[in-house]
């Protein structure tokens, strides 16, 4: 799948001290995203992505101080790369929402209605819950033998590999890994896959669950 860059809106947890997430992603869903808004706010997501490279001694964090390295800050993240979180985003490669999926990707899991897709934050949030236990359940024996490897120089993480899938498809990032990134890939931006392994590597990623067939559950989003 291939992604993109667009508008501004996110979810955050405002909460004093250590966040703890006990719901499943079915009732995150659910959430009522007001209470959850950084509209107005100044986020730090701002690393270039070819900075490291232009200089290689500047030390970049992508941790926003509030979300930390959890499932949340991971999704937030990688949202705000993909759309600055905006879930009414469209690219011009036709991309959809705050997570830029692609109608294929989105028929994968169960949704079929783009307009409803797009008007709904909820349902774009069980949607990028659902495409990564999907992902998850297909890469699940790449992340048992590449985890703590280095490719390219980037350490592989469980993180970033389920952000490589979610830029280029479960099949892209099994072919970079088992050729040892030999075989790479590029979206029609030039953002790679090693890219994304990079940047959004080292978070905790344990909350998503493998799931073969995952898919949007509807009577759970109309409860």
């Amino acid at each position: 799948m291939m992604r993109k860059k667009i508008a501004k809106f996110s979810i955050l947890p405002l909460a004093a001290g250590s966040i703890f997430f006990s719901f499943s992603t079915k009732e995150a869903a659910n959430l009522d995203l007001e209470d959850y808004s950084t509209y107005d706010l100044d986020l730090e997501y701002t690393v270039a992505d070819l900075r490291d490279e232009l200089v290689p001694e500047f030390e970049i964090s992508n941790t926003s101080p509030f979300l930390g390295k959890s499932y949340v800050g991971f999704k937030e993240a990688l949202a705000f790369k993909e759309s600055r979180g905006d879930y009414k985003s469209i690219n011009e490669y036709g991309y959809l929402g705050k997570y830029q999926f692609g109608k294929g990707t989105l028929k994968l899991v169960g949704i079929y209605d783009s307009i409803s897709f797009l008007n709904s934050p909820a349902l774009q949030e069980a949607a990028f819950y659902a495409n990564a236990s999907r992902n998850k359940w297909i890469l699940q024996r790449d992340i048992k033998r590449f985890v703590g490897k280095t490719i390219n120089g980037v350490e592989i993480t469980e993180s970033g590999i389920l952000a490589a899938a979610h830029l280029a498809g479960p099949g892209s990032v099994k072919k970079y890994l088992r050729s040892w990134g030999a075989q790479a890939f590029s979206d029609a931006f030039g953002t790679t896959i090693k890219t994304y392994m990079k940047r959004f590597g080292g978070y905790d990623t344990s909350f998503v669950k493998t799931e073969k067939n995952a898919r949007v559950d509807f009577d759970d989003l109309s409860a």
